[in-house]
């Protein structure tokens, strides 16, 4: 059972009761993310994360480190480009241990000067790691031309100059402004007690601010083009992507099975005639992002340089067939029980119940049940899947990066003519 409260605050709290596990699953939600950050500190959101850990007032970086350690905890955290968590999964006797730890972190941080210099040095190292991960930076790349000047083109990590150049006093702004109860969602999935959550909850996120902030949030404009980048590799990383929907779309359903026939499984079209039939890739797969207000379907494939061209022919070509023809019945069944079975295994441990709490509650501003994610899948047709193949596939809305060694000009635009 779900149950969901919302403090004078504004500040809300969403639990679902699991009585057959021994643990529990916090997390703490921020409605924010690198989207919202000013163009002049980018990387900010995500250097408030680390800089989280740290330390408080009551706790050092080592302390908190011990502390988990000592409760037999796992304490991680994220930062996206709309929102960010904070999250511990403890025995549930360790519940009240857990909601005092992370109230603290999120609450309480000291942002010690020594520290951020530190972790700054620590964050530049994580930006040259994207770096040397080919098939990680080559999405950073599509994403950054196919949405340029936009903060959902821009990267999370920030850039070399944007982190270093982050001061104190613009960590302190960043965070005051915030951390605040109505940018809080706090979730929790497992053996525990809604009431005695709630009254956890409520003593120790008293200190938490209540002043809201403001955004003037703008969709991207999408730029689609061929970029290739010379690097020197063992293979070539293309990207190739169009528009999608955002994330409350009518038509998300279709598109997560259009993506699972495409290119989102072992039995998909890219990976049965690229890598199987062909053996051209090793890794080749599509995916979806969706925000807000803004989308976009990519397909990546790591293969030799001199088969990008043949490679980039054969994933426009399986576009065209779903603009142009029906996907077959016993296709579309097997794409939409993989994607029901993937949605069911994926809610069986606690954690991924608590985070499945706080998306629904930042993405929809509700709860939607089992039965009916299951049902919308289960209700799309053919039908459905081509018109969405023809709203999204069309000429001039696919952008291509590729990244690896020169390819003598092999690439063309005229080869992404849908």
């Amino acid at each position: 059972m779900i149950i969901r409260d919302v403090f004078s605050s504004g500040l809300r709290l969403l639990t679902e009761s699991m009585p057959d596990v021994r643990s529990a699953s916090l997390g703490v939600w921020l409605a924010r993310g690198s989207r919202h950050e000013d163009q002049s500190h980018e990387g900010i959101a995500h250097l408030t994360e680390h800089m989280l850990f740290k330390g408080t007032a009551r706790r050092s970086a080592q302390d908190i480190a011990q502390e988990v350690d000592s409760i037999g905890g796992q304490l991680d955290a994220f930062t996206a480009k709309e929102y960010g968590s904070y999250y511990i999964k403890v025995l549930d006797e360790h519940l009240p241990r857990a909601v005092d730890l992370l109230a603290d972190l999120v609450l309480c941080p000291e942002f010690r000067p020594d520290d951020l210099e530190k972790e700054k040095r620590v964050v530049l190292e994580e930006i040259k790691m994207v770096e040397d991960i080919p098939d990680d930076l080559v999405h950073e790349v599509f994403t950054a031309t196919f949405w340029p000047e936009h903060p959902l083109g821009r990267s999370i990590l920030g850039s070399p100059d944007s982190v270093t150049g982050i001061s104190q006093e613009a960590l302190r702004s960043f965070f005051t402004r915030t951390y605040v109860s109505s940018n809080f969602v706090i979730t929790a999935a497992g053996h525990l007690d809604h009431a005695r959550l709630r009254d956890l909850i409520e003593e120790a996120f008293d200190p938490v601010k209540i002043d809201p902030d403001s955004l003037d949030l703008q969709p991207p404009l999408p730029a689609p083009r061929l970029v290739v980048k010379d690097r020197e590799l063992e293979q070539s990383h293309l990207c190739l992507g169009t528009c999608g929907y955002p994330q409350d779309h009518e038509d998300r359903y279709a598109t997560y099975v259009l993506n699972t026939v495409l290119g989102g499984s072992m039995s998909s079209r890219l990976f049965q005639n690229v890598r199987e039939k062909r053996g051209l890739a090793y890794a080749v797969s599509s995916g979806l992002m969706s925000y807000r207000d803004a989308g976009v379907l990519t397909v990546y494939a790591g293969c030799d340089p001199a088969a990008v061209s043949r490679v980039i022919d054969l994933i426009v070509s399986e576009l065209r067939t779903l603009r142009r023809d029906s996907v077959p019945d016993s296709e579309l069944q097997r794409a939409k029980d993989h994607l029901k079975g993937n949605l069911v295994l994926g809610l069986e441990s606690t954690t991924s119940r608590m985070s499945q709490l706080a998306r629904a509650e930042l993405c929809f501003g509700r709860q939607i049940d089992l039965s009916e994610h299951l049902a919308a899948i289960d209700g799309v047709g053919a039908d459905d899947v081509q018109r969405v193949a023809a709203d999204l596939f069309s000429n001039g809305s696919l952008g291509v990066t590729v990244l690896g060694p020169a390819s003598d000009g092999s690439v063309s635009e005229s080869q992404l003519s849908l």
